[in-house]
């Protein structure tokens, strides 16, 4: 949990000085109702598969969904307007390009912990033909030549390995997860900073930290910007039952791939 924090902890940091700079001042609003839009209340009530997700936080997961909802609205996502408006689409697709390049390494251990061996040498394919004529992951080439993306993190991994998925849990800002997909991804981070660490891309520098979390803003600013879903905008009654729904769906159908 530690290296979680370390690693969470300047970013969010980050964000908060870009809004003050930015002297981008909110209020708080209130939160629009869960009300029914273009769908009725029995096509939940009687889906026997929404019911069964396992939700025995559902108090605090309720309370994290809102409290996500206002971080998204009043900060995240005017940092990330800011960021597209600012930044030509090219530059914004070679970030994005960047990042997915660097998350290639994550995808290939985990294929190899899970013992699927064409998904690791397409991954490593991907990730030496981006590194190269891609020029560090800025273009994805790959992608023409036939290696399509390949996605595996540990929470998968794990439950390959037959780990139970686990209540459902809402974290700050990271929004709607198991603890499962939680755990995987908590050892994810740590085999990350421990990658960081042994290579030490800035070896004897002064900015070292300040460089670290300008990336690590950009990494997560890029993500929101990939990411087109928006809180309390899915025209569903129960927004939050059927987010829990499609995340659980999602994280089980990805473990069987």
């Amino acid at each position: 949990m530690t290296v979680i924090i370390r690693r969470f902890y300047p970013i969010l940091l980050a964000l908060c000085l870009a809004l003050t700079l930015a002297g981008c001042a909110t209020t708080a609003a209130n939160l629009p109702p869960e009300v029914p839009a273009m769908h009725s209340v029995s096509e939940f009530s009687d889906d026997e598969n929404i019911a069964r997700v396992e939700d025995p936080w559902q108090g605090f997961n309720r309370s994290m969904y809102k409290f996500n909802y206002n971080f998204d609205k009043y900060i995240f996502l005017p940092v990330v307007s800011g960021y597209e408006f600012i930044t030509p689409t090219f530059v914004q697709t070679g970030v994005s390009n960047f990042f997915s390049n660097i998350g290639e390494i994550r995808t290939l251990y985990n294929s190899l912990f899970q013992a699927k061996g064409e998904k690791a040498l397409t991954t490593l394919g991907r990730f030496v033909t981006n590194s190269t004529i891609g020029l560090a992951g800025l273009f994805d080439p790959a992608t023409s030549f036939g290696l399509k993306r390949q996605n595996e993190d540990f929470g998968q991994t794990l439950g390959v390995w037959g780990a139970g998925t686990g209540p459902y849990v809402v974290l700050p800002i990271l929004g709607p997860n198991t603890v499962r997909s939680a755990s995987g991804f908590a050892v994810d981070s740590g085999i990350r900073y421990g990658i960081v660490t042994a290579i030490d891309p800035f070896p004897n520098s002064d900015y070292t930290t300040p460089v670290e979390v300008g990336i690590s803003t950009l990494e997560t600013i890029d993500q929101r910007h990939r990411q087109k879903f928006r809180y309390y905008e899915s025209d569903y009654p129960f927004e939050y039952s059927m987010v829990r729904f499609l995340f659980t769906e999602k994280r089980e159908l990805a473990v069987m791939k």
